[in-house]
């Protein structure tokens, strides 16, 4: 009895298929357009406002840095994650109008009236050296923290969370509870 040789399977068109199915799934993905960090940045200041920023009230800032060993620290003070969304929150809200926070502009809003908006800044810095993770695990405290902030007065004002507010609804509570997160450049920041 003879050997029978077992058939080979033509593989030269495999390449061609893999390729031609790349090309269809890049073609019929879609991305999430609603993914991402979103960060607005201010309108550009006019005359007036450029001197009025040179003198920058330090009590509405408030520094969080993020150092090569992923440690935190709001303001000077070294900090745990699981503290910072209460302390970002009590940063913006100022509820015993302690002249170390910052301070409040009354503004006449469209529904809701007078509202007292608060001037507070959230200046991020994170160092070279930082982890992505340490990084999107403070952005997520931070945005937690007006998101919270957010809900509070949709629920005080219109019985309701503010992601099932009408759109000229949460406009206002936009405006009332701005989401003023302001990021610089990576550097060393591992010192401190």
């Amino acid at each position: 009895m003879g050997k029978h040789k077992t058939p080979e399977i033509n593989s030269s068109s495999t390449a061609d298929i893999a390729f031609l199915l790349l090309c269809y799934f890049l073609m019929t993905t879609t991305m999430d357009q609603q993914s991402g960090l979103q960060r607005r940045l201010p309108p550009m200041p006019n005359e007036q406002q450029k001197v009025e920023d040179q003198k920058v009230n330090r009590r509405n800032i408030i520094v969080v840095k993020i150092n090569s060993a992923d440690r935190l620290f709001a303001g000077s003070e070294p900090m745990d994650l699981i503290y910072l969304k209460d302390k970002i929150k009590e940063f913006l809200t100022n509820p015993n109008n302690d002249p170390s926070l910052p301070e409040k502009e009354v503004k006449t809003l469209d529904i809701i009236g007078e509202y007292p908006v608060s001037k507070g800044v959230i200046s991020l810095q994170n160092d070279r050296g930082t982890s992505y993770q340490a990084y999107i695990a403070v952005q997520n405290e931070l945005v937690k923290a007006i998101n919270e902030l957010r809900d509070e007065l949709s629920i005080a004002k219109f019985g309701k969370k503010y992601i099932k507010l009408e759109t000229a609804e949460q406009e206002v509570i936009r405006k009332a509870i701005p989401q003023n997160i302001s990021e610089a450049e990576p550097k060393d920041v591992s010192k401190k």
